[in-house]
């Protein structure tokens, strides 16, 4: 049915017929099921006309209803909630803001039956029956469900941030990463472990927790089977098969499979020793060997052997010492190819070749 058939059925036929019935200030077009007023009736004729009278004379955009227009930017709020007090500027906003209080959800799935309070959570959903992606980034073509997800992706091509701390002004893409920033000043931890009871300020980091409980390691490495509890494992594992090494010193160019390591290697470069003894002060430039320093104060030894019960205060030391148990002798000479369980004895050997070689060489020499 066209517009003009469309009025012309509205007002000769309809309209007469509801004023002879309701009188002049009322007629039985329904809104939301509800009878509206003739000036209703007149801002929903201009849908079906498409005629927008109201232009904003701030931005130029046109409009089939005044009062929206107008609110938009005085910032009126003329509906409030009864229960909460909180206040809107368009009495729809306030029917969906009402349904959390009620708990109405009166759109449902006909694939799954869920039920939703806005239509529009109703649409996101029938999308994960049907796989509709109709959001397309136009830099790289990647498709999405909900436009929002589109607006958090197109980021990564624009780098906008609009989301800063107010505390350091670090700015995100995203708003949950400000949150989760946000944490690390405020020290809020609102996620716990119900096996331990330990907090944690993310929700990610507590799933990692709690796989050491389950002894669940969902990650898989496709190359030898090897199973990983976080995904980050994983991904440093496979640099070993792939030989990836994508961190590189910007003074000597030599690189690492991972970023922990180049932080460790800078080190060498800056001569930072960020790690202090508390027992006499002296600095580390790494945590590994400030503890393995503290245990002379302390006299611990950590390390037990389970053959002899020996104990040593670095792992190393044990690995050295289990040899002698085990018999293993992995260290080889090119000379001669004799054997030894310790790098140092291997070096001693090896002296014993150059000293031969440099006093054959002398004998060759002209008098």
């Amino acid at each position: 049915m066209n517009k003009e058939w469309y009025q012309h059925i509205l007002r000769v036929q309809l309209l007469p017929t509801i004023q002879e019935q309701f009188g002049d200030e009322q007629c039985l077009f329904q809104h939301d099921g509800a009878p509206c007023h003739k000036a209703k009736l007149e801002r929903h004729e201009r849908i079906h006309r498409g005629e927008k009278p109201y232009h904003c004379s701030q931005c130029g955009k046109r409009f089939n209803d005044l009062g929206k227009l107008e609110r938009i930017h005085t910032g009126e709020k003329l509906f409030y909630c009864s229960q909460c007090g909180k206040r809107f500027s368009q009495s729809r906003d306030l029917k969906k803001h009402d349904r959390i209080h009620t708990g109405e959800k009166p759109f449902y799935c006909s694939q799954c039956g869920k039920r939703f309070s806005q239509s529009g959570h109703l649409k996101n959903h029938e999308r994960r029956h049907t796989g509709e992606k109709p959001y397309h980034c136009s830099q790289c073509g990647k498709c999405f469900t909900q436009s929002g997800d589109l607006k958090k992706h197109e980021r990564i091509h624009t780098g906008e941030k609009p989301f800063y701390c107010s505390q350091c002004g670090k700015r995100f893409s995203q708003s949950r990463d400000l949150k989760n920033h946000e944490r690390r000043h405020t020290g809020e931890k609102p996620f716990y472990c119900s096996q331990c009871g330990k907090r944690f300020s993310q929700s990610g980091d507590l799933k990692n927790h709690e796989r050491r409980h389950t002894g669940e390691k969902p990650y898989h490495c496709s190359q030898c089977g090897k199973c990983f509890t976080q995904s980050g494992d994983l991904k440093k594992h496979e640099r070993i098969h792939t030989g990836d090494k994508p961190y590189h010193c910007s003074q000597c160019g030599k690189c690492f499979s991972q970023s922990g390591d180049l932080k460790k290697h800078d080190r060498i470069h800056t001569g930072e020793k960020p790690y202090h003894c508390s027992h006499c002060g002296k600095g580390f430039n790494r945590l590994g060997t400030l503890k393995q320093h503290e245990r002379r104060h302390t006299g611990e030894k950590p390390y037990h052997c389970s053959q002899c019960g020996k104990c040593f205060t670095q792992s190393g030391d044990l690995k050295r010492h289990e040899r002698i148990h085990t018999g293993e002798k992995p260290y080889h000479c090119s000379q001669c190819g004799k054997c030894f369980n310790r790098s140092g004895s291997l070096k001693e050997h090896e002296r014993i070749h150059m000293h031969y070689h440099s006093s054959q060489g002398a004998k060759h020499l002209p008098i």
